[in-house]
């Protein structure tokens, strides 16, 4: 399969079987993983108004963790690899940041949460990739151009 080019802004929704097997909306994303929503939509904690809200949560990050601080061995951080089969609406997670990025929102029962995403999560690499140096926008635009399974390596904090 060839590449996958990046989804321009849209408003566009697609009603699929959700968890429990319940119709839901799901949203088309910007390239950057912004959100786009219609009034009257269910959008789960998404504001939405009669033109298209935009979304843009403050940070999920406790605190700012260097690339550093990741790569210590015997640190506080376990490495987890992810093979995300995107669908016809996309992968399902929003990354932010740079150098490191991490995972700011998942989509409840998208792909991404299906494989074990969680928020939090910082992206080591994309399809072999070493992306730890880089920012979210050249993170997401690997993403959006390359196949539609995407094999990601993310550190997660232990619980300690």
């Amino acid at each position: 399969m060839g590449p996958r080019t990046a989804v321009a802004p849209s408003k566009e929704m697609k009603a699929v079987a959700g968890c429990g097997g319940q119709e839901r909306a799901r949203l088309r994303s910007s390239s950057d993983g912004s959100r786009y929503s219609r009034r009257g939509v269910d959008l789960s904690g998404y504001s939405s108004s009669s033109s298209p809200a935009l979304s843009n949560p403050k940070s999920v990050l406790k605190r700012p963790v260097s690339t550093e601080e990741l790569q210590t061995p015997g640190g506080p951080y376990i490495k987890k690899t992810f093979t995300i089969v995107g669908d016809a609406v996309g992968w399902g997670f929003v990354v932010r940041g740079s150098g490191p990025c991490h995972i700011q929102a998942v989509e409840r029962c998208g792909p991404a949460a299906a494989a074990g995403m969680k928020v939090c999560q910082f992206v080591v690499s994309v399809n072999g990739l070493n992306v730890l140096n880089l920012d979210y926008r050249t993170v997401s635009n690997l993403i959006l151009t390359g196949p539609r399974t995407v094999v990601m390596e993310v550190m997660e904090e232990t619980d300690h």
